[in-house]
Order: structure tokens, then sequence, then C-alpha cells
């Protein structure tokens, strides 16, 4: 029986080289793999890992009708789906992919971020968990610089944390005048970015 899978975690946690290993093993074996991703980093239909691997990729905008693509992934006789970015779906995309699992026998593996730099849950992420199979959070997790867990996504913004601004801001982290940092719960609310 198939199932619909959210994998998810904090930035750089290694979720979309966890989706690139997983699309690669089954690969080995099998030609019955798709792998999609919303709003990718690169946005040049490839899903990219901070350490360096990548993967061509179908890129799904965000709000677009699945049903077209669905019809494709059945006709190629597609039985196993990665998804990378699944924050960024809408709650209707997600419900199809529900659909493509409980009508089709297709497994979907949907890897994304939880919640974003206000620590509200995503659209697409807070849809899987309430229709996901399965949800885990990754084993591997970011830790803040004081060594504790990171649980927060912060928006940095000349040096600056910012609790307010557009939920979807889809680029690679980058060292500059806005980046993101991964912070544990008390130097988020207290908006201490380091030791200093």
């Amino acid at each position: 029986m198939a199932e619909l899978t959210f994998t998810y975690g904090t930035m750089a946690a290694g979720k979309s080289t966890l989706a690139l290993q997983l699309c690669w093993q089954l690969r080995e074996n099998r030609s019955d793999i798709a792998l999609w991703t919303f709003g990718q980093r690169s946005n040049n239909g490839k899903i990219t890992s901070r350490i360096g691997i990548e993967a061509d990729a179908d890129a799904i905008e965000n709000g677009e009708d699945l049903t077209p693509r669905i019809k494709k992934l059945l006709a190629e006789g597609i039985k196993i789906l990665v998804i990378d970015e699944a924050q960024f779906a809408s709650k209707e995309q997600i419900d199809q992919l529900g659909q493509l699992v409980d009508d089709d026998d297709v497994d979907v593996h949907a890897f994304g971020l939880s919640a974003d730099f206000q620590l509200n849950l995503f659209p697409g992420s807070a849809r899987l968990f309430s229709i996901a199979d399965v949800a885990r959070e990754l084993p591997l997790t970011s830790t803040c610089w004081c060594g504790n867990k990171g649980r927060c996504n912060a928006r940095v913004v000349d040096g600056v944390i910012v609790r307010d601004g557009d939920q979807f801001v889809i680029g690679d982290v980058h060292h500059g005048v806005v980046h993101y940092q991964v912070l544990c719960r008390t130097h988020y609310r207290s908006g201490k970015l380091g030791p200093i």
C-alpha cells in the first residue's frame, strides 16, 4: 500500500541531500521514480544540495493544478515520487498528492521545512502534517551557534533578525545583506546571533 510521507527539518539540516540520496538509491534498481521540486533554490529545474550534489527535477509552481503532471506520471508508469521544497506547495496541491497515493498507489516522499522565519507553518507543511501517513523530523539537525538544537529559521537583514515580511523568499542561503540563520528558540527570541 502506497504512503504519503513528510520528512522535515530546519534549513541546512540535509533535506535536499536526503531527497537526492533516496532518489539515487531507488533509481539504482528501478526506472519508475520521478523527482519534483516546488520553488527550487536554483531556479533551473534542479534540486541542489548545499554539499554540492544535484539532480534534474520537474519544477512545480505554487498553486499550479497538478492534474496534467499527475496524468503524465501515470502514463509513464511512475510508482514513486520524490519531492523537495514541499513547504512551498499549496494546500490544494498537497491534497492532489494525497489523492495520487490513495487512488493510484503511488508512493510520495515529500521533504521540506515545517516553519518559516516567523515560526508559522508553511501552508504545504501544515497540510502534510494533517494528511501524511508518516511525518518525521530529519534526524540530522542544525545547531544554533550556542550548540543547542536549532529550531528556528531566522531571517537576518543587515545583521538583525526581522520578524515580518513575505513568507516565501526562494533562493539559496548566502551571507550578505539578507540571509538565514538557524537558532535555538532562546536566541531566536532574544535576537542574539552569536556569542559577542
